[in-house]
């Protein structure tokens, strides 16, 4: 339990915009690097599966590192693996800075530690929401944190192409080291926590590790070879979490429908948004020409929008329910898939018009899915149950990016007519299929949670 510290409107007021800095840098660092891709293939002379482990590593490390961090809070303080977290990414972020422009293994290495470190960042603040934050505040954390995240996610093309194109892409290093600053004040603010009973599970945290990375390696890659080896650890690992005292993952949290459809619902949700990340700045390349600093200009206001209406999203969470919010969000999130498949191929402004309601839509259901997760489980469980959370997270939006592009490959392929109308045609179909999954994502979640309208209440074991 929280202490009365941490539950006083003084603390919260100071933990919300420092939670919201270091996340943004966070999410910033993933996503200004991958505009720098190019680049680095081509001073390093690599072929695109070697240059591909820039993003894929980072992304397997981090979302591992993401539910590890949510299951180390379980047993130890939030102060202390901040803390580690922080040393960590910016342990990474100077390595990149200062050696990573003589040598590839050295980029590597360098975002690696990163996504180490940097995996405790959004698993200890939506943590953080859920253990300082009574259900009727928690909405309007998380959809700072929401909007933050969608933000960052926007403006950083943006950012890396500047900052790349201008200078040098070992630069973009630089900017994770303003969450240095954070360290000193976490140190400061966070309560000091004791110690709670329980071990820490290495051989079930092994075993998912090696799931989890088998599967998001096979979707990065598209090594289909590997989801059946993958099946292997993650039934290994079923075997072993139901016969250890301390298990890493309690079989207990996905007795509940609400949790287990909590997370389906978030896998068919982020993916296909991930999916229109990918496929939305390829789109205004191949049909409109578009340098990466107009990408980044036309995906701008979408991430504005998104900065304000991820702070509404979280409260009207707090009002109306978590419920009303993820279908609201839904909602928008189907319309503007189908307008941006109508508007594959027409002017730029109609398209960055869309952008908005579709950043707006992403925001609402980060938050809100969050806060309606969260409220389904015990304290004991908060952890773990939120680091999954986010490993479920990051997994659909590695498999969402993926799947676009395979989409969008295997329909050049097979041969676009020369009209731009129909060279439109492999985009437009990403977003009908982004839209079909959102209609899933909406029966899925409106089965288990259509009883459960009005303001949220603590649901634990629900």
């Amino acid at each position: 339990m929280a202490d009365s510290t941490a539950l006083h409107p003084a603390f919260q007021r100071r933990i919300v915009p420092l939670m919201a800095f270091t996340v943004f840098f966070s999410v910033l660092n993933g996503t200004m690097f991958n505009v720098a891709v190019p680049d680095i293939q081509q001073q390093f002379g690599l072929s695109p599966t070697q240059v591909s482990w820039v993003v894929t590593g980072f992304i397997v490390v981090f979302a591992l590192a993401a539910v590890t961090y949510g299951k180390l809070a379980d047993i130890y303080p939030l102060r202390r693996l901040i803390t580690i977290g922080l040393l960590l990414f910016n342990a990474g972020a100077l390595l990149g800075l200062v050696f990573a422009a003589t040598s590839y293994p050295v980029v590597v290495a360098a975002r690696l530690i990163q996504a180490a470190g940097g995996g405790a960042i959004p698993a200890l603040s939506l943590l953080v929401a859920t253990r300082f934050f009574g259900p009727q505040l928690r909405g309007r954390m998380l959809g700072t944190l929401a909007s933050t995240v969608a933000f960052a996610a926007g403006i950083g093309p943006l950012v890396g192409g500047l900052i790349a194109g201008r200078w040098h892409w070992r630069y973009l290093f630089l900017l994770s080291l303003a969450t240095l600053a954070a360290l000193w004040v976490f140190r400061r603010v966070l309560p000091r926590e004791s110690r709670r009973a329980g071990s820490f599970d290495l051989g079930g945290g092994l075993l998912l590790a090696a799931a989890v990375a088998l599967v998001l390696v096979m979707i990065t890659e598209g090594w289909l070879v590997l989801l059946p080896l993958g099946l292997v650890p993650l039934g290994w690992f079923w075997y072993h979490v139901r016969r250890t005292p301390y298990p890493f993952a309690p079989p207990a949290l996905f007795a509940g429908p609400l949790f287990r459809n909590g997370l389906l619902t978030v896998f068919l949700a982020v993916g296909p948004v991930f999916g229109m990340f990918f496929a939305v700045p390829l789109m205004l390349r191949d049909l409109y020409g578009l340098s990466t600093l107009h990408i980044g200009l036309v995906i701008f206001p979408g991430a504005v929008s998104a900065a304000f209406f991820g702070l509404l999203g979280g409260r009207l969470a707090d009002r109306r329910g978590s419920v009303f919010v993820v279908q609201t969000g839904l909602a928008l999130l189907l319309a503007s898939f189908v307008a941006l498949a109508l508007a594959a191929g027409a002017v730029t402004l109609l398209v960055s018009l869309v952008l908005i309601v579709c950043y707006t839509g992403f925001a609402f259901i980060q938050s809100a899915l969050a806060k309606a997760i969260s409220t389904t489980l015990a304290p004991p469980h908060a952890g773990v149950g939120m680091g999954l959370y986010n490993l479920v997270f990051f997994t659909a939006g590695a498999f969402g990016a993926a799947l676009a592009g395979r989409f969008i490959e295997v329909m050049m392929d097979l041969g676009v007519p020369a009209p731009v109308a129909d060279q439109a045609l492999p985009y437009a179909g990403v977003f009908v299929l982004a839209a079909l999954t959102i209609l899933l994502a909406g029966w899925v979640f409106q089965r288990a949670y259509r009883h459960q309208g009005g303001p949220d209440r603590d649901r634990f074991g629900s």
